[in-house]
């Protein structure tokens, strides 16, 4: 089973929230995750432990150049942006490195699956 890792501890909050249904990569990740696909979603630091907080299944998945990214697609991965520019900024911050608006991007739609009352 594939997981859907976060670091941020802010991210936890808007998860279980459902304020993000979505996450934005760097690179073409179209090999790795599918559409259907059941994953847990973690959180925590690298190389510590993660909680996990729930399993989703993959609704959809794009690949596309990060200037491409629509106000709405910004807003499920990170509820407090908006615009191109401030997503190039974040990411470059979360990978450590030079983003520009030509790289190419992966962006996973996911939905939390419940547990059934039985």
């Amino acid at each position: 089973m594939h997981a859907l890792n976060f670091y941020s501890p802010m991210v936890s909050d808007q998860l279980r929230n459902h304020r993000k249904t979505a996450t934005i990569r760097l690179g073409d990740k179209s090999d790795k995750y599918r559409k259907g696909e059941i994953v847990q979603v973690l959180c925590g630091a690298r190389f510590s432990p993660r909680e996990k907080v729930f399993d989703a299944v993959i609704d959809k998945i794009e690949v596309k150049r990060l200037r491409d990214l629509s106000p709405r697609e910004i807003e499920h991965d990170n509820p407090e942006l908006r615009r191109t520019e401030e997503m190039v900024e974040f990411l470059g911050q979360l990978y450590n490195r030079d983003i520009t608006p030509d790289d190419t991007i992966t962006i996973i739609r996911f939905s939390e699956i419940l547990n059934s009352a039985r």
